[in-house]
């Protein structure tokens, strides 16, 4: 079964989720700090719940420490209307957000959206397991990519974002389609997550040797990836 770590410093809202998590199925670690929860994060760890808003190291703080080492997917739990702290989170890692208050459903959802895309590949049929275009190939199974033979340091999300890229090279890709098969959700007003992931994605990927963009915006369309020469 998944192990979620849950790093919180509200203990009455960790009792909650704890149990809440435990009936669903899940096994559950928690940490009421940010140094604290570094400390146990290891490879059985799949996925992170993260408070933005914790004395001493707080979410974001935690957050970019944890991506220096691991790239296990990571949900951050925000207060509602703080921007700022979700663009930040985005920038630096963080698979998702979720503002608080939230309820059960919407939190199992979001973090089986994750769990599905991050673990469900380990199911793909040998003959899918690959896929490749131009300089740039995808091991599915191992969920690496690697673009002029070298290995990018991508997040789960931008991973799945890429293959969805890679999958259909000269299509327009909306941005509801993409929130839909990356991120599991409707994209909402003002959403930003999707942009931040691509902008995020772009940065990792080495220019092409024609000096075209790889993924171009298309204006109250979506993105495109750009067909090879």
């Amino acid at each position: 079964m998944p192990h979620i770590l849950l790093i919180d410093d509200d203990n009455e809202l960790t009792a909650l989720l704890q149990e809440v998590l435990s009936y669903e199925g899940f096994t559950v670690s928690e940490a009421h700090d940010g140094e604290t929860g570094l400390s146990l994060i290891d490879d059985s760890i799949d996925l992170i719940l993260l408070d933005v808003m914790m004395p001493n190291l707080n979410g974001t703080e935690t957050l970019k420490k944890l991506r220096e080492q691991w790239e296990t997917p990571v949900l951050m739990l925000t207060a509602k209307g703080e921007e700022v702290d979700r663009v930040i989170g985005l920038e630096l890692g963080a698979d998702d957000y979720l503002p608080k208050p939230f309820s059960d459903r919407e939190l199992l959802a979001r973090i089986r959206a994750i769990l599905r895309r991050t673990q469900g590949h380990t199911e793909q049929p040998k003959a899918q397991s690959f896929l490749e275009y131009d300089d740039i190939k995808i091991n599915i199974g191992k969920q690496e990519a690697y673009c002029q033979n070298e290995l990018l340091e991508l997040t789960t999300t931008e991973f799945a974002l890429l293959t969805l890229f890679i999958e259909n090279p000269g299509s327009t890709l909306s941005k509801e389609a993409l929130s839909m098969d990356v991120l599991g959700k409707h994209l909402s007003a003002f959403d930003r997550a999707i942009d931040m992931h691509v902008s995020n994605l772009r940065k990792k990927l080495p220019a092409r040797q024609d000096d075209k963009p790889r993924i171009k915006t298309l204006r109250g369309r979506g993105y495109m990836f750009l067909l090879e020469n």
